[in-house]
């Protein structure tokens, strides 16, 4: 049995023996009954993982791919964070190509549990160690006919302060303005607000001089209001 396999059965069979109904019940209400649980709370998760993710850490990119795939086909939603927090462990080391991997993460049983992890975290932090790659496939994923991919698109640069390429930041938020899509509308506003921390003047700016639904307006200055920032 190949490293994919065998890490990818060592999981499932460890939160399959820590099975919560009780928890169970709770945690599919709060998820809207979108995925099937285990019943696991995240500092849970987190200690059952450990050893397991310290036991595999050697494997290889594409093991760490695989089987993060095979996770992902697991009808449980634990085993889709722990498909994350397993590609969390390698991200220092991936390759050019592991954006493709990414993307087709964010394609798979799609919710913002996972798509924002995938979002700001692990495309992120390709991003920073790829730059050349940020603009390129922005621009490339802010046009996909895959709504969590459009999303994705503008948090990408959730988490880079005064590194945010604030032009493109700006320019996906114009392409994406219009959708009367929950998700997008949240995540623009998300984008602006998180920037707003860093640069308030030019985000305030922006919003005032751009047509954005009412939630991504809202969203977007709320750090702002919340600071006394906020021009009279």
């Amino acid at each position: 049995m190949g490293g994919s396999e065998e890490i990818t059965r060592r999981i499932v069979e460890t939160f399959s023996e820590h099975r919560n109904d009780e928890n169970r019940q709770g945690m599919e209400k709060y998820m809207k009954h979108h995925f099937a649980f285990f019943g696991i709370k995240a500092p849970e998760q987190k200690k059952l993982l450990s050893p397991i993710l310290k036991e595999f850490r050697g494997i290889s990119e594409e093991e760490r791919f695989e089987a993060a795939h095979l996770l992902f086909q697991q009808r449980e939603r634990e085993c889709h964070y722990a498909a994350l927090s397993l590609l969390e462990k390698g991200k220092k080391f991936i390759s050019r190509g592991a954006i493709d991997e990414y993307k087709k993460l964010l394609m798979t049983e799609s919710w913002w549990d996972t798509v924002d992890v995938l979002a700001a975290k692990l495309c992120g932090g390709y991003f920073l160690m790829y730059p050349d790659q940020l603009i390129p496939v922005t621009k490339e994923w802010r046009q996909s006919d895959n709504m969590w991919v459009r999303r994705s698109s503008v948090l990408h640069q959730l988490k880079f302060k005064d590194m945010t390429d604030e032009r493109l930041l700006f320019e996906t938020v114009e392409v994406l303005k219009n959708e009367k899509e929950f998700f997008i509308e949240k995540a623009i506003g998300w984008a602006l607000r998180e920037y707003s921390k860093t640069a308030p003047e030019a985000v305030q700016d922006f919003i005032n001089n751009t047509e954005l639904r009412p939630l991504s307006r809202r969203e977007g200055l709320k750090w702002m209001k919340n600071k006394g920032l906020i021009k009279v």
